[in-house]
């Protein structure tokens, strides 16, 4: 739906808007559809461009999840080797099982802006012609362009399972070693970023146990203060320290929430797509290797096979080159994302304990100054 250059979309502030880049992409406002059938969240997207295949610079739209899970399997079908971003699990996300809980809702609405971004910063997978169609479509028009059935790529993604299937069992026999070599990073990749989940959440549980002592720890000491005269200014002092100290740990939980978690268990659902993406490529290799086995062995007229076998030889090519581009750019992205968000918990962390050891130091000096001028009255009246 092409909307006016005044329109509430031009009041929104898009990610990283710069001359450079012709497309920005918005999910937001989540919304709960009712029906006697089911109920569901949608979200809107709001896009803008600069493109000339666009009708439109400006289109505003509602998917819902299932919308986002068509767009992926047909970037799948259409790009077998190229690393897809990953959605979002369907129901259970970072320990909320509640599917209408608002932190659900909120984690899922990052999440799902987050895969539609990677897919416009792609450089192959942006120009793809459904995921335009996504971003523009109305929800009548996506339905029916989502009825249109599977097209010529996902048709040939089929023939390659069946024939992969056939030959479950046996490995690749011509494999270049480079893949195999990705084959074994990414097992590595995925059990230490997996176990880093774990211990993350597992940290973060820990964390959130430590804030809800830390609260009910501060007003304990002003309680105490009413029945003890002589401490009456050390007890308040300690529940106010208590009191800012566990401000900070709110905030420190809320950015770890917010930056180091999401990333993690991102690339945790990437070192799936990776495992897809090459078993995708294995695949197509697996049915040229079929087809020189049946060429071999004279079950067919070799003529044909000829031919096939040709077109399969650059089909694997293809796949070989997109891979390793992708493989490439993927990681280069990773250890960029990685290293941001390892230098923002690092920043986090200084700023914390700055601030809850400025807060105690400040304390001590309160004290240690009133204990000195205890003292000097206690000499002035002695020496009186």
């Amino acid at each position: 739906m092409p909307m006016s250059p005044s329109s509430m979309i031009n009041q929104y502030k898009f990610e990283d808007e710069s001359e450079s880049k012709d497309i920005f992409i918005i999910v937001d406002d989540p919304e709960s559809h009712v029906t006697a059938i089911e109920t569901f969240i949608t979200y809107r997207v709001v896009t803008k461009t600069s493109r000339s295949e666009f009708d439109s610079s400006e289109y505003e739209v509602r998917r819902r999840y299932q919308d986002f899970l068509w767009l992926k399997g047909r970037l799948e079908d259409a790009h077998p080797t190229l690393i897809t971003p990953p959605l979002p699990e369907k129901f259970i996300m970072k320990g909320v099982v509640e599917r209408f809980n608002e932190e659900f809702i909120e984690t899922r609405r990052k999440a799902l802006h987050k895969f539609l971004n990677r897919i416009a910063d792609h450089p192959t997978l942006t120009f793809n012609e459904d995921f335009k169609i996504f971003l523009t479509a109305q929800a009548w028009e996506l339905s029916s362009h989502k009825k249109q059935g599977p097209g010529l790529f996902s048709r040939m993604g089929q023939t390659v399972k069946a024939v992969a299937s056939s030959m479950r069992g046996s490995s690749v026999k011509s494999r270049p070693e480079v893949f195999t070599e990705m084959s074994d990073y990414v097992d590595i990749f995925s059990q230490k970023i997996s176990l880093l989940d774990k211990i993350s959440h597992r940290v973060y549980k820990e964390e959130k146990d430590y804030f809800s002592e830390m609260k009910e720890f501060g007003p304990i000491h002003t309680l105490w203060s009413a029945s003890e005269e002589d401490l009456v200014d050390t007890l308040k002092g300690m529940a106010g320290c208590i009191d800012r100290c566990c401000k900070a740990t709110e905030k420190r939980m809320a950015a770890l929430s917010e930056s180091l978690f999401p990333a993690i268990h991102e690339y945790l659902l990437y070192s799936e797509i990776l495992m897809g993406a090459l078993k995708r490529r294995d695949h197509i290799q697996a049915e040229l290797d079929s087809k020189l086995d049946a060429m071999y062995n004279k079950k067919a007229e070799n003529d044909l096979l000829s031919e096939e076998i040709g077109k399969l030889e650059d089909k694997v090519e293809c796949a070989n080159n997109a891979l390793k581009a992708d493989w490439d750019r993927w990681k280069q992205s990773m250890h960029l994302d990685m290293k941001l968000a390892f230098s923002d918990m690092a920043e986090n962390n200084i700023h914390y304990y700055e601030q809850c050891l400025a807060t105690w130091e400040s304390f001590l000096t309160s004290q240690t100054t009133k204990d000195i001028c205890l003292e000097e009255e206690s000499e002035d009246q002695t020496s009186s």
